[in-house]
């Protein structure tokens, strides 16, 4: 008699269980070799561009809507000292990322099925292109409008000279609030895949997510409209686009009983 689609799942697995202090173990090497890798990233940053270089490249959206020989300001004190490496350590995560995310793969991987690693490893790798189109789209469309639409209403007697401390700590918002969001289309295709809810569904929740991009842009973003519309509007046709992959993800991603069940229904 044929073995049940339940047996053969539990022997794939047998004899992988390892003991609590084993996964004890290996968490504490995967977050070890994390902070590894971003010293690593942290050091090639400080050797080029170097923290002043870095600065330069986060400053370039506001420098763009300042007069010529104007300059962002330090007010703290330790101002001139923290804020290149509050940078510098941001650009270390990013440059680590794939790594970061290579270790929390490794992680979970002795856990997963054959048909589930056939998908972990891409949706990582696709969470990451979307966490750095994420972080692009800020850098290089929604700060430049952001600060041409603020200088629009700065009354020309007032001369507009940021804090660096200040301006570093609203980016850094706003490339956690994006990068985050962006990882829309992942949720929606986890959600479909353990049948949470059904491409169905999700297409009749299309108006309330609407809605609810919107509440959330207007949490996440400064007090403006194009930062708020620049977040809401990418998260909402990257929703449509989680649908439409959530299909395909769904379909070839069943483990091997699950598509001869659906088959035979």
């Amino acid at each position: 008699m044929a073995d049940s689609p339940d047996k053969n799942k539990e022997d794939e697995l047998a004899g992988t269980e390892q003991p609590f202090v084993a996964h004890l173990m290996e968490l504490r090497d995967r977050l070890l070799y994390c902070v590894y890798g971003l010293v690593v990233a942290g050091i090639l940053l400080a050797i080029w561009p170097g923290p002043a270089g870095l600065i330069d490249v986060v400053a370039i959206p506001i420098r763009a809507h300042m007069p010529p020989d104007a300059k962002l300001i330090a007010v703290g004190v330790f101002s001139p000292f923290f804020v290149p490496l509050k940078v510098l350590l941001m650009a270390a995560v990013l440059l680590a990322l794939p790594w970061l995310m290579y270790q929390a793969w490794m992680f979970v991987a002795p856990g997963l099925y054959s048909h589930e690693k056939k998908f972990a490893l891409p949706l990582i790798i696709f969470g990451s292109f979307l966490a750095y189109a994420g972080i692009a789209f800020v850098q290089f469309f929604v700060l430049d409008k952001m600060f041409g639409f603020i200088q629009h209403f700065t009354p020309a007697s007032v001369a507009a000279t940021p804090d660096i401390a200040s301006y570093v700590e609203s980016i850094l918002s706003l490339y956690l609030a994006f990068g985050v969001a962006f990882q829309v289309p992942i949720v929606v295709m986890l959600l479909v895949r353990f049948d949470m809810v059904t491409i169905e569904k999700l297409k009749a929740f299309r108006g309330y997510f609407i809605v609810l991009a919107f509440v959330v842009a207007a949490v996440l973003t400064p007090p403006d409209v194009v930062s708020q519309l620049a977040l809401a509007v990418p998260m909402c046709l990257l929703y449509e686009v989680g649908i439409v992959a959530a299909r395909y993800f769904s379909k070839h991603t069943r483990a091997p009983e699950e598509s001869a069940d659906s088959a035979q229904s």
